[in-house]
């Protein structure tokens, strides 16, 4: 079979520990026997991203901002457990937030929905999409600790080189800690109108929450520039295609969710939406059962899987032992990274691909073959567990009858 050929290369990011062993076997077994891939290739492992002190993610970033379109396997954020496993040299950012806030875009994630297996929440009978903002927070923070007696202050120095000084704590009584972050209110404005947009190309309802109540000038300018740029530019196109913004608290938004039936955008600052879309994706069945995207303002997209890298998996493979874990967020987004490409090329054959390789793997689960942690929630009465390569063999055996 002639392969479908590509004339614009997307820009693929490889990850660590589990899910880059699936990266490789995915790639193999389900896009190299039917695409010709082109992709501008970046290692963003930890001991890559170590040896060039991190600019290889910044490289990755900028690449992706070039061709307009990059898949991402899953990575490590390090900790100070993970700085002494692998002999770092400090302990480095999040690439997904540095990526982020080079892209300066927002992230969508939804569930994908499989016949058999049944949200935990059983009011939830439309997908639930989680918008992210993805820049600044704690993704950008800057912390220090602090010794007794010492007194710290946010100090922010103007143009003119006057000081605007508050303090933060006088830690007479304790060693403590201090965190700062920041936000831009561009970016926050981009994240707005990507939510907005986003809504309206979906015809779903939007919701919004933060903390204004606590956070009386952080959290509030969020809500105080949603409300403004709804108010000035959407209004009218919302009452039109009959949907809705609205805006809460972030714990009665999390009250209402649970109870209700699903079928809406929940827009959430960069932490909030990093918890919530686990939460959301756990709820409707699996963590490896949720598609991401990130979208900037000018038109980039970079697809990723929304879960971490299996750590517990790749420490089984290591020693030798049978895994079987669930490889499908990270086919979606090779799926949803070759859509795009396909889309922006005018390649018709690669978007047809990309749909063709998400009906294979959706079919797969529903005759019953699926990975183990779809096996305990599906209520299929014909269900057969099989490991992470059986997985992917059974995805291509029926990808091949239809490719």
């Amino acid at each position: 079979m002639a392969k479908i050929q590509m004339t614009t290369p997307l820009v693929e990011m490889d990850g660590d520990e589990m899910t880059r062993v699936i990266w490789k076997m995915l790639k193999d077994k389900l896009i190299l026997p039917f695409v010709d891939l082109k992709s501008e290739y970046y290692d963003l492992g930890l001991e890559k991203r170590n040896e060039t002190d991190d600019q290889i993610t910044i490289d990755s970033a900028e690449a992706t901002k070039k061709y307009g379109v990059a898949v991402k396997c899953a990575t490590i954020t390090p900790n100070a457990a993970r700085m002494d496993e692998y002999n770092l040299k400090e302990v480095w950012k999040s690439p997904n937030g540095t990526i982020r806030a080079i892209l300066d875009g927002t992230v969508f994630r939804a569930p994908i929905l499989v016949k058999g297996i049944t949200p935990y929440i059983p009011t939830w009978t439309k997908p639930i999409c989680i918008a992210r903002h993805a820049y600044g927070d704690v993704y950008k923070n800057t912390e220090m600790k602090v010794k007794k007696g010492c007194k710290a202050e946010l100090c922010v120095t103007a143009e003119d080189g006057s000081e605007e000084r508050s303090t933060i704590f006088d830690f007479t009584k304790s060693d403590g800690i201090i965190q700062g972050i920041h936000n831009l209110e561009s970016s926050i404005s981009s994240f707005a109108r990507a939510c907005f947009n986003y809504a309206l190309d979906q015809k779903l309802d939007i919701w919004f929450a933060t903390k204004d109540t606590i956070s009386k000038t952080y959290d509030h300018t969020f809500k105080d520039i949603f409300q403004e740029i709804f108010d000035n530019e959407y209004k009218d196109k919302f009452e039109q295609a009959g949907i809705t913004y609205f805006y809460t608290l972030i714990d009665d938004a999390v009250a209402r969710v649970i109870r209700s039936n699903g079928g809406y955008i929940w827009a959430c600052k960069n932490y909030d939406g990093d918890v919530m879309s686990d939460m959301i994706a756990t709820a409707f069945g699996s963590l490896a059962m949720m598609t991401s995207v990130l979208v900037s303002p000018d038109g980039v997209y970079e697809y990723e899987a929304a879960h971490g890298t299996v750590q517990r998996h790749y420490y089984k493979h290591l020693k030798g032992e049978e895994t079987s874990t669930n490889s499908v967020a990270t086919i979606f987004a090779w799926s949803g990274a070759l859509r795009k490409r396909g889309e922006m090329d005018g390649n018709q054959e690669l978007v047809d691909f990309a749909g063709k390789l998400e009906k294979a793997t959706i079919d797969t689960i529903e005759s019953g073959i699926m990975t183990g942690d779809l096996y305990l929630l599906s209520t299929l009465e014909n269900k057969k567990k099989v490991n992470t390569e059986e997985f992917l063999d059974a995805i291509h055996d029926k990808l091949a009858e239809i490719a």
